[in-house]
């Protein structure tokens, strides 16, 4: 890795175009979190982001998790599960996990309930909106969220609802990838208007390495970002 080719060096960049496009949309630099994602990149890859303050890292599967916490047994280290869960992995996300941000149906939601009960422990997670026709992307109808908040705040007070999430097409169309951030911010904007048991939904992780400043733009609180930051993935390489 060169000097002009360092996770720093990415990072500030990343940074600097968070904090432009902020100022596009006359908001503050300060109103949007980086997530980094670190599946598939390795422990240190993860040391050397923490060394840079970053202490919160996406993952999309439980495995992957469970693995790199072996090793790496900071306290501040916080694991955030992105990717689709299995509703078999709830004892997982309830003993690892610190956030969950792809909750996209009740079957999930019971089963997570029951684990963090049982555990004493309630778990912070983000509603994942389908906001795309993708066959391969997951998540709750839009028109569906309201009656799945209510049903969250009445039966599942484990789970602390702070938002939404989503991904955004692949079409490579930017008109139709902005669309999929402004459904998102239309369905938070409907679910508080709606007033479902104190909800605020804050938090709108929208946003990845190829299309955050856009998602920024459109109101996003959390972009998630992996490749922008830690480089080109290496599928075929463990973790």
């Amino acid at each position: 890795m060169t000097v002009t080719d360092s996770l720093a060096t990415r990072a500030a960049d990343i940074q600097r175009r968070m904090a432009a496009a902020c100022t596009r949309a006359g908001r503050s630099s300060d109103s949007v979190a980086l997530l980094p994602v670190s599946k598939t990149f390795s422990v240190d890859d993860i040391r050397e982001a923490m060394a840079l303050g970053m202490h919160r890292f996406g993952e999309n599967t439980l495995q992957e998790i469970r693995d790199k916490a072996q090793v790496l047994t900071d306290d501040a280290i916080r694991w955030v599960v992105i990717g689709h869960t299995q509703t078999n992995k709830a004892r997982d996300v309830a003993k690892y996990a610190h956030e969950l941000q792809s909750l996209d149906r009740l079957s999930l939601a019971e089963a997570l309930h029951r684990k963090l009960d049982a555990a004493g422990r309630t778990l912070d997670v983000l509603v994942q909106i389908k906001t795309s026709s993708e066959p391969s992307k997951h998540g709750l109808a839009p028109d569906d969220l309201e009656d799945f908040l209510r049903t969250i705040v009445r039966d599942f007070p484990t789970l602390r609802v702070l938002g939404l999430m989503t991904l955004a097409t692949h079409s490579g169309n930017a008109d139709d990838v902005r669309a999929c951030f402004q459904l998102l911010r239309e369905c938070r904007d409907r679910a508080r208007a709606a007033d479902i048991g104190g909800l605020t939904l804050d938090r709108l992780s929208m946003g990845m390495s190829d299309d955050f400043e856009m998602a920024i733009e459109e109101g996003s609180t959390e972009v998630r970002i992996g490749t922008a930051l830690f480089g080109k993935r290496d599928y075929g390489t463990p973790a």
